[in-house]
């Protein structure tokens, strides 16, 4: 009887210090893992950039931190503080920053809060759409799906099926997230342009001799193409205004250049002048029946609310600028002057 109670005895004491130890064992792993989860990560660079794409699992983003360089902690405790801060499945899809010192709570943090990097993409003024495609196809973030469509699949798969491409896609600086395609960004661009064609067209001289949006926006596009100087567009739209209140054609090279496709090779001849197409403003009176580039807000306004006054022509000066004239005389003189280099 003493035996069996002196080793229940020495069976409890074992289980004791088993306990203790195991106590002892949880509490070490706890302040490493507590200190894990607060201490800040070292990285060789300032900045590294991670990458979580659509269908990322938890592990798949601690793989890509760990190529980046991130050293710290075991994969169980980095799962671990997932699971305490319940960000496991929440965690988002983008382009993060992540730099020399944040630590892995903080990390975690931001993938959940879905801070990431926002990319930028410009449409610039004067571009036209085969410009704008080639310019999208360039980037490498935006997930790419117009290579497969043709320019009218890609206005169907815009909701605007029929629509002819040109001019419909508002120049200026637009902003996205990884995970965004070429698609989503002009039908964006789309929106913009149609809002910003409906403010000029609200805000419209009364006595304009175009009669709806679209001509508005025809004109805009050509505007701009004749622009090199920003501070000229109601001057070049007073122009063209003018003109088209007299019947007169507008003979404007740009639209002509649009109209020989890729048959222009970078001079215009006289017999191109003469070549019909529906674009060629020397052959065809009024408007062409498409926009033939991206006009700005600038162009569009000055399309709405033209210059006053008499000119009637305009001539390139070679810097940017023009000179403008009233009579067919004077603007054989400029021409002359600074197309022929024959100043008097």
């Amino acid at each position: 009887m003493a035996k069996k109670q002196s080793s229940h005895r020495v069976l409890k004491a074992t289980f004791a210090l088993l306990l203790l130890a195991g106590v002892a064992v949880g509490g070490w792993l706890w302040q490493q893992y507590k200190g894990f989860a607060d201490t800040p990560i070292a990285l060789s660079d300032a900045e590294r950039i991670l990458v979580v794409e659509r269908g990322d699992g938890f592990q798949d983003i601690l793989g890509k931190l760990r190529a980046l360089g991130v050293d710290e902690g075991h994969d169980l405790q980095w799962k671990a503080l997932a699971h305490e801060m319940q960000v496991i499945s929440r965690l988002q899809v983008g382009d993060y920053s992540i730099r020399h010192g944040i630590t892995p709570r903080e990390l975690l943090k931001r993938l959940e809060s879905g801070k990431v990097i926002q990319h930028r993409f410009t449409l610039v003024e004067g571009w036209n759409f085969r410009e704008l495609r080639a310019a999208l196809a360039r980037d490498e973030t935006l997930v790419q799906q117009l290579p497969a469509l043709d320019d009218a699949a890609v206005m169907a798969a815009l909701g605007r099926a029929g629509q002819h491409p040109e001019g419909r896609f508002l120049p200026e600086t637009y902003h996205y997230t990884r995970g965004a395609s070429d698609l989503d960004l002009l039908r964006r661009a789309a929106l913009a342009m149609d809002k910003a064609v409906a403010d000029a067209w609200a805000a419209r001289a009364p006595d304009l001799p175009i009669e709806t949006p679209e001509q508005l926006l025809i004109l805009a596009s050509i505007i701009e193409k004749e622009t090199g100087k920003a501070a000229e567009r109601p001057e070049i739209a007073g122009v063209f205004s003018r003109r088209l209140k007299l019947g007169m054609r507008l003979q404007t090279d740009p639209t002509v250049i649009y109209g020989m496709g890729s048959a222009y090779a970078g001079n215009i001849r006289r017999s191109d002048l003469t070549t019909d197409t529906p674009y060629n403003t020397y052959t065809r009176a009024g408007l062409p029946p498409t926009p033939i580039a991206l006009a700005g807000r600038e162009a569009l306004m000055a399309a709405a609310n033209p210059a006053d006054g008499k000119t009637l022509y305009f001539v390139a000066r070679g810097d940017g600028s023009h000179v403008f004239s009233a009579t067919l005389a004077e603007h054989n003189r400029a021409v002359a002057c600074y197309q022929l280099k024959r100043c008097r």
